[in-house]
């Protein structure tokens, strides 16, 4: 073999060292890594919610609620403005986004306009390369004394990106307020953000607090009328009805300005009514608002005041009886918990707007803490069924496979750890199912020296070499399409599709260093230390040497039985459907788990049945004690959603624990879809713009009826066994769209090499000869790949990853067929290169191909 770079040696082993140096500090705890030198790596991989525990929460910004408030604050503006410049007007009012008044002098239109000309001035934007925007524009009006103007679309817009600016701050604290943790929040779009809270045990107080604005302000009663004759009339000008949090709620008519607000409260603390004993609120003002209600306190002393949180009225005590010096004390009827949660929204500060949680998933710390054990004892499964069986066919040349896996595994683990990428569980999977697709590069090695060496008269130091040289493309072929599907899904994916991306495509960078570049070294290294004339004999696929399966012979009733079952999974998806789950309908997964004996699933089914949450499905799991709960979707916007948990919540939480809780709103749900959509499209799109541009478009169209075939039949199979169709199954398809083209290349390549070598043989005896040719790669990489997933459906623990991975096996088995039967006819159909005798084929000319050692197998 020749001699390598000093250079590229140095590099592939630093790089080796380095992955296992990264990927160390992952074994130890973090108590014992903190004993650590400090020259020494320190960085863990990050376990996502799944593994650690925790919640997931996305909130919303409601566009109509600022739609609202802005048009609110714009008719309070303009009717300061004319009245500052004594212009009179009736009919100030608005609706939508839309608004209209009426001048008393028509004369005064220009005034007017004049008088708004800072509500309609354009306003910068915060990012100074882009034009300013109107926030507030005129529409034409049939009269001249009509004035109509419109809040512009770039202007909610704008309100709406800057709301979501300025509320990661105030949910950061307020997410300090629940658990000390630092939690991971970043925004979404242009309306909403995500909140991970690893650890937390108790989501509900962390949605009640999120799901306020916490807008505390003081506003004075208005004695003038009843409140119920306000509420049976109309309110006095200035005044407005609100309610109390009371069961049922009552009508107070409090005025619209408040004296004080949350800007004014510097501090909140828990505390308890030295007379009563009930729990408060003690809230310390800022000096200058202190000192701007200390006359109050001597002229008003005894007048009632409303203390209002987010437009409903907690208690409405007398001035002198709720605020001493620059203190104001809150009560009224409030619990420990509740009186703690208060002071927690006023130290946090007001939300500039209403948050709605759209989407929730909560995993209880004992799942994420079973979800660990579970991957590990597959993966660890996995490794061994995978081992044993490449040291069972190929000896020696099996073990250095082994090592070459065990540093791929290492070298994810150790760029995880690098990039701060979180694992999940899904992304357990894709380490489980690398572990056996990788093994195909190996396995494509070894064919490809053992045909070097049986079909060369050239010494093994050179077979060895050209072994290694040829297959260098099938391996990057191949491992290219995982990365390209891998990013694809990274990028447009979401929720459990993106942790399985971020192993799909490191694991597809680390399988091309370790298949080819750390395996040519140690077999390098072997045949160095040992000089041999031939291959170790402990390669034991030579079985499939002398194999002349003559496949195309029937090709023409296996593609029909093919296609029509193609037809049959068609018509049954159209027809029947997929059993959507929550991410593609909306509603609610909660599993539960009893606190003593076993689940009573009838006892909860009838529990449930009373709250009206529509066809509620009960599945039984495991021993007995836990139950799945699904929960259709309301109908009636995300806040229901929301509701119906807690509800359920309320009903079950004495006898169960909720370990794992997933909402998924119909906003989110329709995007989801959306977005599986087109992630899959897109990553099909490109791998098969790659296998296009490589190889030839007759090559890449039958790529394409192979890969819809393995599509279609997955989802057949989908419909039949009555599987959810969720996030992780878009990730299923594109794993067996990678593979099943993987398998296809791999066909193809062998198809286009020898294309050029037997130029006389008829094309479909050239197609048997190439699959005979790979048909030991093609047996190996499907029953490793089958070993890594068989083990991840029995030992993998949860739903999900038994769901996820008998999808894959059932489309590894289809990718395998498909690849010989649907990718090999439709190259004769195309014709893919015409008989250079007579035109036609020659429907029995075996023989026309060049002598039994060209045709044999690898």
């Amino acid at each position: 073999m020749p001699k390598f770079s000093p250079l590229k040696n140095t590099l592939i082993w630093l790089v080796v060292l380095a992955g296992f140096a990264f990927a160390l500090p992952n074994l130890v705890s973090r108590e014992q890594l903190a004993g650590w030198p400090r020259w020494l790596p320190h960085r863990q991989v990050p376990l996502g919610l799944d593994l650690e525990g925790g919640s997931h929460i996305v909130l919303k910004v409601s566009r109509e609620d600022i739609v609202a408030e802005r048009l609110q604050s714009t008719i309070d503006a303009i009717a300061n403005a004319l009245r500052q410049a004594d212009i009179g007007y009736t009919g100030l009012s608005g609706s939508g986004q839309s608004l209209q008044f009426r001048l008393r002098d028509a004369t005064k239109a220009p005034a007017a306009r004049a008088t708004l000309r800072a509500l309609t001035a354009p306003v910068q934007r915060d990012d100074l390369f882009k034009d300013p925007i109107q926030e507030l524009v005129y529409e034409e009006s049939a009269t001249s004394d009509v004035i109509r103007l419109r809040l512009t679309d770039e202007g909610i817009a704008l309100r709406v990106s800057a709301a979501v600016t300025q509320s990661i701050e105030v949910v950061r604290r307020r997410v300090g307020e629940v658990i000390a943790v630092e939690p991971v929040i970043e925004r979404r779009g242009s309306d909403r953000l995500s909140v991970q809270v690893p650890g937390l045990e108790e989501p509900q107080r962390l949605k009640d607090l999120l799901g306020q604005r916490g807008d505390v302000a003081l506003k004075w009663l208005d004695p003038s009328i009843p409140a119920q004759q306000a509420v049976d009339t109309k309110p006095p000008a200035g005044s407005e009805v609100l309610y109390s949090l009371d069961d049922p709620p009552v009508p107070y008519l409090v005025e619209r300005r408040a004296f004080a607000s949350a800007r004014d409260f510097v501090e909140a603390r828990p505390s308890f009514d030295p007379a009563t004993s009930e729990p408060i609120v003690n809230v310390k003002m800022a000096g200058d608002a202190s000192a701007r209600l200390a006359p109050l306190l001597q002229t008003e002393s005894r007048r009632q005041f409303a203390i209002v949180l987010d437009g409903q009225v907690v208690s409405t005590p007398a001035l002198a009886d709720a605020i001493s010096g620059d203190t104001i004390r809150i009560s009224g009827n409030l619990s420990e918990e509740g009186a703690n949660d208060l002071a927690a929204l006023v130290r946090a500060g007001p939300l500039p707007v209403s948050l709605t949680v759209i989407e929730e998933r909560t995993v209880g710390p004992e799942v994420g803490s079973d979800a660990v054990a579970s991957g590990l004892t597959a993966g660890l499964i996995a490794a061994l069924a995978v081992a044993a069986c490449m040291m069972a066919f190929y000896g020696f040349f099996g073990l250095v496979a082994v090592i070459a896996v065990i540093v791929n595994v290492v070298l994810i683990i150790a760029v995880l750890s690098i990039l701060g990428q979180t694992l999940t569980l899904p992304g357990i999977a894709g380490i489980i199912l690398t572990i056996g697709v990788a093994v195909d590069s190996n396995v494509l090695i070894y064919e490809r020296l053992r045909e070097e060496a049986r079909s060369s008269d050239l010494p093994l130091r050179r077979a060895l070499d050209n072994g290694f040289s040829r297959v260098l493309r099938s391996i990057i072929d191949a491992n290219l399409t995982m990365l390209i599907a891998g990013v694809i899904l990274l990028y447009i994916g979401s929720g459990a599709t993106r942790g399985f991306a971020v192993t799909l495509a490191i694991g597809s960078v680390t399988t091309i260093l370790t298949a080819h570049s750390l395996t040519r070294r140690l077999i390098r290294g072997w045949y160095r230390r040992r000089r041999p004339r031939r291959l170790p004999r402990g390669i034991r696929t030579g079985f499939f040497s002398q194999a002349d399966f003559r496949f195309m012979a029937i090709r023409n009733p296996v593609f029909i039985i093919m296609a029509a079952l193609s037809l049959a999974a068609f018509v049954l998806l159209t027809s029947l459907g997929l059993n959507m789950g929550a991410d593609f309908r909306g509603g609610s997964i909660i599993e539960l788990r009893a606190r003593t004996g076993v689940a009573d699933s009838a006892d909860i089914r009838a529990r449930l049945d009373e709250l009206n949450l529509g066809d509620v499905q009960i599945e039984e799991l495991g021993s007995g004690r836990d139950v799945v709960i699904r929960i259709p979707s309301q109908e009636a916007g995300d806040n229901a959603e929301q509701t119906a948990v807690g509800l359920v919540r309320a009903e079950l939480e004495d006898q169960y624990v909720f370990r794992r809780v997933e909402v998924v709103g119909p906003g989110v749900s329709g995007e989801l879809i959306r977005a599986g959509t087109l992630t899959l499209a897109a990553a099909m799109l490109a791998v098969l713009l790659y296998v296009w541009l490589r190889f030839d478009w007759r090559l890449a169209v039958g790529s394409v009826v192979a890969t819809l075939h393995d599509v279609l039949l997955t989802l057949g199979f989908i419909v039949v066994t009555g599987t959810e169709f969720n996030l992780a199954s878009v990730a299923a398809l594109l794993t067996i769209v990678c593979y099943s083209l993987n398998d296809t290349m791999v066909i193809y390549d062998r198809i286009r090499e020898n294309l050029s070598r037997y130029p006389r043989m008829p094309l479909s005896v050239l197609i048997d000869t190439s699959i005979n040719q790979t048909l030991s790669r093609t047996v190996l990489t499907a029953l490793t790949t089958l070993l890594a997933l068989v083990a991840l459906y029995f030992f993998g623990g949860s739903v999900l990853v038994q769901s996820f991975s008998a999808t894959l096996i059932f489309g590894v088995l289809v990718g395998t067929v498909s690849s010989i039967y649907i990718a090999g006819p439709v190259l004769i159909l195309f014709n893919r290169r015409n008989d250079r005798l007579d035109g036609k084929e020659d429907p029995g000319g075996r023989e026309a191909a060049p002598d039994r050692e060209a045709k044999g197998a690898v």
